[in-house]
């Protein structure tokens, strides 16, 4: 018996209708979603740490979730994680050509525009109401995530600026135009103009190929380290600073100094 089969054997028993866990009994797929986007971001986050001794116990966890699903489908009769494993293998040889088949690319490139018409023929194929540009994008991804897809999307019909410099007019342009709905204190219309402003800030940063999400989860993680910081110079009373603006200010500029040496 291999690891996969021990894995397999432990969830099956988990899930057992008599001697199983009660918690893992009642999981739904719809139940285990935020479990596995949690996994999914630990994953990333030990890889951004480096912490790379840790990797293979994060990776277990998000593997556990995919075995999971499976076994519900299982039990149900739907499929099996052999399926999975199958579609995955299909899936991979098919949008491979190049190294399974005699089609030839040379650079990651040209991989990135095969792989994206390859997906664009299945979804063609697969549903024939799918032939928008944009179809085929998630709607459960983070928005952040799904922002930045669609931009690349319409990058690849031309519908792009011709490099970062327009984007960043377009910033200033979205600045202006918050602050001006600000004035009118519409709490719809100031949801409305940030999220373009949020949508242009995604867009530079596909131009500048810089990962968005993960520019955004290290500014939160460096901002957290500059409160805990002034969190040590200043008093707290009932879960408040127990100070002044200007202190606090001063608290945190320390704190930006500490961090820098």
């Amino acid at each position: 018996m291999n690891a996969l089969d021990d894995l397999l054997q432990i969830m099956r028993k988990l899930r057992d209708k008599e001697s199983g866990c009660p918690w893992d009994r009642e999981q739904t797929y719809a139940s285990l979603v935020p479990h596995t986007l949690e996994e999914a971001y630990e994953v990333a986050e030990t890889i951004e740490e480096n912490q790379l001794d840790k990797l293979p116990d994060e990776l277990g966890d998000l593997l556990f979730q995919v075995v999971f699903y499976s076994q519900i489908a299982s039990e149900e009769q739907r499929f099996t994680l052999d399926t999975v494993i199958s579609h995955i293998c299909d899936k991979l040889t098919r949008r491979h050509p190049h190294v399974f088949g005699e089609e030839k690319i040379e650079t990651a490139e040209e991989q990135t525009l095969a792989w994206e018409q390859h997906k664009k023929n299945e979804r063609l194929k697969s549903a024939t109401s799918m032939t928008g540009l944009l179809d085929g994008i998630s709607l459960a991804l983070p928005a952040l995530s799904r922002a930045t897809k669609v931009q690349r999307r319409a990058a690849r019909a031309g519908f792009d600026w011709p490099d970062y410099r327009g984007v960043v007019e377009k910033i200033h342009e979205e600045l202006d135009e918050v602050k001006e709905v600000l004035v009118e204190k519409n709490q719809q219309r100031i949801e409305e103009e940030l999220g373009d402003l949020l949508f242009s800030c995604v867009n530079l940063c596909r131009h500048l190929e810089i990962d968005g999400e993960r520019a955004l989860r290290k500014a939160t993680r460096k901002f957290e380290g500059r409160f805990r910081g002034i969190e040590g110079m200043l008093e707290i009373d009932n879960g408040k600073f127990n100070a002044t603006p200007e202190e606090m200010e001063e608290a945190w500029q320390q704190s930006k100094q500490y961090e820098k040496e």
